[in-house]
């Protein structure tokens, strides 16, 4: 939703999880002045926002209006009533607001359409929707598109898609959303689809110096779109100071000269390699790459548990209560506990002594009386929290047996403020959920060791934002499939001696322990 915060977005605390629970993060007016400039500039009489909120794009629009002379009529819709008093106390009028409806605009869509769409829609993630909502808006989606979009999705990417619906013929859209639109498991073909219907005109993303929202942990990405016949280049820029005038008046004609080179590159992309690369990421390089991680290993997610703090165990609780090592699995269960790019058993054992849980209970598929009486004892325990109830271990059967996984030669840190990295496993652990596992096809020692000598290599971690989904303050996450498509260096690769194995052994989905 859009508006104009006046105290800063705090990270934590009923504030925090207000603010997420109704995806209202507003627009600075910088950046609202130039997306109403985009938008209007077609020469539409009216301009609609589908998330009216304090009333950001309203207000831009009134000045955008004072500047050309040009009167504009403003609709819009909006769920929070309360968002719409914050936009009278922000300057708004009863009359500038007197043509926004109290609706839901995904789900009650209005009849109409409009020539002019700008908004910054609520950004609010798939887990805070109800079922019914979400089995509403994947019916509405594949009859849309002709198939579904990943369960994953937020309902800011069904904004875009209903903003779209909503857009007249040659009309304009500028929308700004969380650049996850761009780089989810559902991106490919959400982009394919509207890159094939609508004129992608232009993109704008942001340097850290120059974030929208620079306290909210998100990578905002600028989308200027026309319903238009598509073109086979777009215009991408990124934005790298806070210049109001040199973005509005770009945005108001995009073009390849920025008018600040200094704060805002342009470049000429082609649409295909645009959204083969992710729209939210600079041009890929093309040619440059032969091989994938996916040539050479197999990756996946590591271990959920349901409960860390029943089955993720110190050695000293462990031995407290009785439990053999037989039962126990070297772990580790976060990332700050591996601060370098190797593990070893050393390292987990100073863990160990700072009290550390290190130790994972897995007792496989074997029946409550087959168990030693301190296991069984701990289990009764698990079962009287309540815990066979809990949504992750509902499902299994029995409750107690967590996944597992063979031990990865290779480990990778997925998500967090430091660089995303891979991890040398030298000290036999399983990880959970904060990291994720790399398994080798060729598992002979010296071919780990050569690929050790790619994933370490600066070079390819350079190449992890190709892959990654970006976040704030320069963090990003990478999915197990993503990470198999991460392109790996050809003058690495082959500086290496690494060889592409030619039998890729099966994915260890359920392997037991010994």
């Amino acid at each position: 939703m859009n508006g104009s915060l006046s105290q800063p977005v705090p990270r934590t605390g009923p504030a925090r999880e207000a603010l997420r629970h109704k995806g209202q993060f507003w627009t600075p007016d910088w950046v609202a002045d130039a997306m109403v400039a985009y938008a209007l500039s077609g020469g539409a009489p009216e301009l609609f926002d589908p998330a009216v909120g304090a009333g950001a794009f309203f207000r831009a629009a009134k000045r955008w209006s004072q500047r050309t002379g040009q009167p504009v009529q403003l609709l819009g819709a909006e769920v929070d009533a309360a968002a719409l008093d914050e936009a009278k106390r922000a300057g708004l009028t009863d009359a500038d607001l007197g043509r926004v409806s109290l609706r839901d605009f995904v789900l009650q869509p209005p009849p109409r359409t409009f020539a002019a769409i700008v908004t910054n829609p609520p950004y609010i993630r798939h887990h805070r929707l109800s079922a019914e909502t979400k089995v509403h808006l994947r019916h509405w989606s594949r009859a849309m598109l002709g198939h579904s979009i990943d369960g994953r999705a937020g309902l800011h990417v069904y904004f875009l898609l209903r903003c779209l619906e909503r857009l007249a013929v040659g009309g304009r859209l500028a929308f700004i959303v969380s650049a996850d639109v761009c780089e989810g498991v559902f991106a490919r073909g959400l982009w394919e689809w509207i890159g094939r219907r609508f004129q992608i005109e232009g993109v704008v993303t942001f340097e850290a110096g120059a974030a929208p929202f620079p306290q909210i942990d998100t990578n905002a990405i600028l989308l200027l779109i026309r319903n238009a016949p598509p073109q086979p280049e777009l215009l991408w820029a990124r934005c790298t100071a806070i210049e109001p005038e040199v973005l509005r008046t770009w945005a108001a004609a995009p073009r390849d000269v920025s008018p600040a080179p200094a704060a805002l590159r342009v470049w000429r992309r082609r649409l295909d390699e645009a959204l083969a690369t992710g729209l939210s990421r600079p041009p890929g390089r093309e040619g440059r790459t032969r091989y994938r991680l996916g040539d050479f290993a197999s990756v996946m997610r590591g271990i959920v548990t349901g409960d860390n703090e029943f089955f993720f165990l110190t050695c000293s609780r462990a031995a407290r209560l009785g439990i053999p090592v037989s039962y126990l699995i070297p772990a580790i269960g976060r990332t700050r506990d591996v601060p370098g790019d190797e593990l070893t058993a050393e390292h987990l054992a100073a863990l160990d002594q700072q009290g550390r849980p290190t130790r994972l209970l897995s007792v496989g598929n074997r029946a409550l009386a087959d168990l030693p009486e301190p296991v069984r004892r701990y289990l009764k325990h698990g079962e009287s929290l309540g815990l066979p109830d809990k949504p992750l271990i509902a499902s299994r059967r029995p409750w107690y047996r967590v996944e597992a996984r063979c031990v990865p030669p290779f480990l990778f840190a997925y998500l967090g403020r430091r660089n995303a990295r891979f991890i040398r496993n030298r000290a036999g652990v399983v990880p959970l959920t904060c990291l994720l596992c790399v398994y080798p096809f060729d598992e002979s020692p010296p071919a780990i060791e050569r690929l050790w000598q790619v994933l370490r290599h600066p070079a390819t971690a350079a190449n992890l934002r190709l892959v990654g989904k970006t976040y704030g303050g320069d963090a990003i996450k990478v999915e197990p499939r993503a990470l198999e498509q991460l392109p790996l260096p050809d003058e690495v690769v082959e500086a290496a001696g690494l060889l592409l194995a030619t039998r890729p052994r099966p994915r260890p989905l359920e392997l037991a322990f010994g």
